[in-house]
Formats: structure tokens, sequence, C-alpha cells
């Protein structure tokens, strides 16, 4: 389980990792106008990943 749990996370610090690497220009516009937002707003894009993730994990683990 812990060798699944840490592929995972190597999984995602790979993608996190793409778009500063090809697009740092585009990855700083992106996080200035992520500043901008309510924490309302950045709690919402929070919630919405979480469950994207959590369905998507459900779908494809069984």
């Amino acid at each position: 389980m812990s060798d699944l749990l840490i592929g995972a996370v190597a999984l995602m610090l790979v993608f996190e990792g793409l778009l500063p690497f090809l697009s740092p220009g585009g990855w700083r516009a992106m996080f200035e106008k992520v500043l901008r937002l309510s924490d309302g707003q950045i709690r919402f894009f929070g919630l919405s990943s979480m469950v994207v993730g959590t369905v998507l994990l459900l779908i494809f683990w069984n």
C-alpha cells in the first residue's frame, strides 16, 4: 500500500511540475490570477478537485 501511495505522490509531482517547466510565464500569470480570487472561490476549486479525484478513484479503483 505504501508503494502505491509513494507512486501516486510521485506522479502528482510530475504533473504539477509540467506547467512551470514548459511555460514559466503562463504559470506565473495563472498564479497572479489565483491570488486575486476570494477564499470562497479557492475553497470551491479545492472541493471540486477533491470530488473529481474521489469519483475517478471510485470508478477506476474497482
